[in-house]
């Protein structure tokens, strides 16, 4: 089995072990359990059957992790994407009045253009295109990303209607400082290089929550999974001949492309999968890995799958390989029978996880070139947007125009690709048609 595990995943080669990748694989899946009923919850809200949500998202996860483990070989969990899946719920379901099948089947549509653009090879041509600053300016916009949405997760930052965002109240806020305590031993623990230091601060967050009854041990922790046909293949075409149905297709396919992308280079970036160029060996794998999945998530019954940047928190833990996503993928199908047990590790426990790794995630902006504003302005600015708008997608909208224009204007068009300028313009008309 070792000798298998070797040859399929090149443990050694990428300096990892299987116990390594063991751990970073279940680190992932801890940090990313919270899809497994948040997904349900939002979609729920449509009319979709909460139970039968539950095993959708679970298989798909399942499936589309255990694709990116042997297509592309990366340590990267994917899930039905947080935005993507309130985007369904509220914006076309309850928002544009629009059937839940007919929205599950823009999803699809989405997923097989998707691999069709996969098999071309256009958008592996994307990801490689996007100049070393930009995926560096990414890496460190998604790692301020997550760590905004961990303090958001633990309580610590609240909205605030006067300043829009504000520190919470933490006298007598047991959740907010648990996850506070959380943040500090993770800290410890890693100046101290203890393997498994995120999983050990998230299972003591979590066990501390249980001993103040603030999340309570289940009566059972088999439970055996529903039924999953009142959503399967659901699908209505009925609409295909309206202009509203594939401008909510263009936006699933808009926001999961760049949303693939951003994920993709950030996390590979902290993790030294980027070749000397920046580009990323094997990307066709893990896009194919991602449109299949979008593709067959929509056909079991739920939104667009989409590579996590959580993934991240695994890579931190040392997780180079598939063999990590391979872990994810067996304990998503393992979630279905044991979903009371993943139920009591509470939001607040996995958030300042989000943190430390937003942290190291940052630390990749050490690499940028502070001498040169045609690439330090745009990396900088699409680090910004990204947890200030909110989306991924936006700060690399951002990025590549003001590189783009920064680069002509400074007479240095030569340094611009095609198909930057083509994204550019593409970015351009998109926000001023919106």
């Amino acid at each position: 089995m070792m000798s298998f595990l070797e040859r399929q995943f090149k443990i050694s080669e990428r300096g990892s072990s299987v116990k390594t990748e063991i751990l970073s694989g279940i680190t992932t899946f801890v940090t990313m359990s919270y899809i497994i009923f948040v997904n349900p919850g939002i979609l729920s809200k449509t009319g979709m059957d909460f139970n039968a949500l539950v095993v959708a998202t679970c298989i798909s996860s399942a499936l589309a992790t255990f694709l990116m483990a042997f297509l592309a070989n990366y340590p990267i969990g994917l899930a039905p994407g947080m935005g993507l899946n309130a985007f369904f719920a509220f914006s076309v379901v309850l928002g544009m009045q629009i059937d839940w099948r007919v929205a599950l089947t823009a999803v699809f549509i989405e997923g097989v253009i998707f691999i069709l653009l996969t098999l071309t090879r256009l958008r592996e041509m994307v990801v490689n295109t996007i100049p070393k600053s930009l995926k560096i300016g990414i890496s460190g916009g998604i790692g301020l990303f997550i760590a905004f949405i961990g303090l958001q997760g633990a309580g610590i930052v609240v909205k605030n209607d006067a300043t829009l965002v504000s520190l919470g109240h933490l006298r007598g806020n047991l959740p907010a400082l648990l996850a506070l305590g959380g943040l500090i031993l993770m800290a410890v623990l890693e100046a101290y290089k203890v393997t498994g230091a995120l999983l050990i601060g998230i299972l003591a967050v979590t066990a501390a929550a249980v001993g103040l009854n603030l999340s309570a041990l289940p009566e059972s922790f088999v439970s055996h999974p529903p039924s999953i046909a009142p959503i399967f293949a659901q699908f209505d075409f009925s609409m295909l001949n309206r202009l509203d149905f594939w401008v909510i297709m263009f936006t699933f396919f808009f926001v999961d492309f760049f949303d693939t992308v951003g994920t993709l280079v950030g996390v590979c970036n902290r993790s030294g999968l980027l070749d000397e160029n920046g580009t990323l060996p094997n990307a066709r794998g893990a896009l194919l890995a991602d449109a299949i999945g979008t593709t067959a998530g929509a056909l079991l019954g739920t939104s667009t799958v989409t590579s996590y940047v959580e993934s991240a928190s695994g890579i931190a833990q040392g997780g180079r390989t598939g063999l990590s996503a391979l872990v994810t993928a067996v304990l998503f199908l393992a979630a279905m029978f044991f979903t009371p047990i993943v139920g009591i590790v509470p939001a607040y426990a996995t958030a300042p996880a989000l943190v430390i790794v937003g942290v190291y995630m940052m630390m990749s902006l050490r690499d940028l070139n502070f001498n040169d504003w045609t690439e330090l302005a745009p990396s900088i600015l699409g680090f910004i947007m990204m947890p200030l708008a909110y989306s991924i997608s936006i700060g690399i909208e951002f990025a590549i125009v003001s590189y783009v224009l920064i680069k002509i204007l400074s007479g240095r068009m030569k340094d611009v690709s095609w198909l930057m300028a083509v994204l550019a313009v593409i970015f351009i008309v998109k926000e001023a048609l919106s």
